[in-house]
């Protein structure tokens, strides 16, 4: 069995990429799939038995997992998938758990990824990206239907508190990961095609 420390160590390896930008993307990714699984956890004092509809955030934590390993032959594309990945995941769990929910508030982080983790000559790629976050709350929200299941005025005030603190957090999290990139260091070794 390995000690905490060698499996954190394998974890930053699979992290791990000589462009700073996709490191942090690929730190992004591990994170939002480690917490995952707790989300039920978090929902259940809340909602009680009621909390199978957000096991369907379960289906993005395997493409979450993957970007690091895309990343390694197409890093561009590994940064792109993030947040196209994370308004996905964003748009099944207000189907789920209803717009009330205030799920939508992760469009957030999704938009700042987009917008900070590619560079200039790669705006036609992150841009378009932003504009897709915003496209989503605009055209989606309150189309999703009848959520999956149905909570009471108070149990949705404690789940949009719990989305919107969520959300924040890794908002907060994206943004000291991007200081810590400003300057010099924002620079690829390689640019290439964007596919190296």
């Amino acid at each position: 069995m390995e000690t905490p420390r060698k499996l954190w160590g394998r974890v930053g390896a699979y992290a791990s990429h000589e462009d700073p930008l996709v490191a942090a993307s690929n730190w992004v990714a591990l994170v939002v799939a480690w917490n995952q699984p707790f989300y039920p956890l978090y929902l259940y004092p809340i909602v009680g038995e009621r909390l199978a509809p957000s096991l369907l955030t379960f289906l993005s934590t395997p493409l979450f997992l993957a970007i690091p390993a895309v990343a390694r032959r197409r890093p561009l594309l590994a940064r792109a998938l993030l947040p196209v990945v994370g308004m996905a995941n964003t748009m099944i769990t207000a189907k789920a758990l209803g717009v009330q929910s205030g799920v939508e508030t992760f469009l957030i982080p999704c938009a700042l990824i987009a917008a900070g983790f590619f560079r200039p000559p790669e705006r036609a790629v992150g841009l378009p990206l932003v504009g897709l976050a915003f496209a989503i709350y605009w055209l989606m929200h309150d189309r999703y239907g009848a959520p999956l299941a149905a909570y009471s005025g108070e149990e949705y005030a404690s789940l949009s508190s719990l989305n919107a603190l969520s959300a924040a957090t890794l908002t907060v999290f994206v943004g000291l990961l991007l200081a810590g990139l400003a300057g010099p260091r924002r620079a690829a070794p390689d640019q290439g095609d964007g596919t190296t």
